[in-house]
């Protein structure tokens, strides 16, 4: 089984990683940055984030999209590097925006939280938010359970659900992967530990499976569709969040990696960091 080392530590919480044009970028949560790293642990600052980034993406011009979680924004980093905002989709979400896909076409795929997670709310489904390139935004997809990557991963819910996508709309929904049954508690923690797989950040490999980060379990597992656990890699005692699969040849694993999500302590202890390791089959797909 390949090991994980250490590309980066001393983060606060990260998410979301995307790799473009030989460097890893992610949000670092409660220091409120988005880094770009070097496969030599080197950090820059791209950017700050007061209301707290999440989702990163890509528009066809190299610009970078970025979620503002409390505020409910997506903002556009310019080529000159500064930040204004894309969309506001605070009318449309009804919890924090998370987790984001950008497509090839510049529309960006939105998740968000749905309920106030850290307050310790009941858990509670919500919509996915589709934002054309002009900014212009709807609701495309309703009754989500914590809605995370695209294929969105459920991460209430036990499972991985796909669509079929066309000009910025969805259809043909169905379950992609079951991990077991839907979880019935109506607390986070309890719908948490009913679940097989807690599904995080997720990515696509070239053989059509996905990487789904395991929030609940420390681990990183390969899933084929139908919800069949194919390979499973530790990660060293850290809860996983998000992975992505990047470098030179697209077989350098990535993980996000924290030993809590719960923000008073992720924000105060800083012991967040990325993993790498090396796997057979590369990347493919998006993001």
């Amino acid at each position: 089984m390949p090991e994980f080392t250490t590309l980066i530590s001393g983060l606060s919480f990260t998410e979301c990683p995307r790799w473009r044009d030989g460097r890893l970028y992610i949000s670092d949560f409660y220091t409120h940055r988005v880094l770009s790293l070097a496969m030599d642990g080197t950090a820059e600052t791209i950017a700050h984030v007061p209301q707290q980034p999440s989702g990163l993406g890509f528009l066809p011009d190299g610009s970078l999209l970025i979620v503002s979680m409390r505020d409910r924004k997506i903002l556009r980093r310019q080529l000159d590097g500064s930040l204004v905002t894309h969309a506001d989709v605070s009318a449309l979400a009804p919890g924090y925006l998370n987790d984001m896909l950008v497509d090839r076409d510049g529309r960006a795929w939105v998740g968000n939280f749905g309920f106030d997670l850290m307050g310790g709310a009941p858990a509670r489904t919500t919509v996915l938010v589709c934002v054309e390139p002009d900014g212009a935004a709807k609701v495309v997809a309703d009754e989500l359970g914590f809605p995370n990557g695209m294929i969105v991963a459920e991460t209430t819910m036990n499972r991985l659900t796909a669509f079929n996508g066309s000009a910025g709309s969805l259809s043909k929904r169905r379950i992609w992967a079951a991990f077991g049954n839907p979880p019935t508690a109506t607390s986070t923690d309890e719908r948490l530990a009913q679940s097989a797989v807690v599904p995080d950040g997720i990515c696509l490999d070239a053989e059509g499976h996905v990487w789904v980060a395991d929030a609940a379990h420390g681990r990183l597992v390969r899933v084929a569709e139908g919800g069949r656990i194919v390979e499973e890699l530790k990660t060293n005692g850290l809860g996983a969040f998000a992975c992505m699969l990047g470098g030179h040849d697209g077989r350098t694993l990535f993980a996000c990696a924290a030993p809590t999500y719960h923000a008073a302590e992720a924000s105060a202890n800083h012991q967040a960091a990325i993993l790498m390791t090396k796997v057979k089959v590369p990347h493919a797909g998006l993001p």
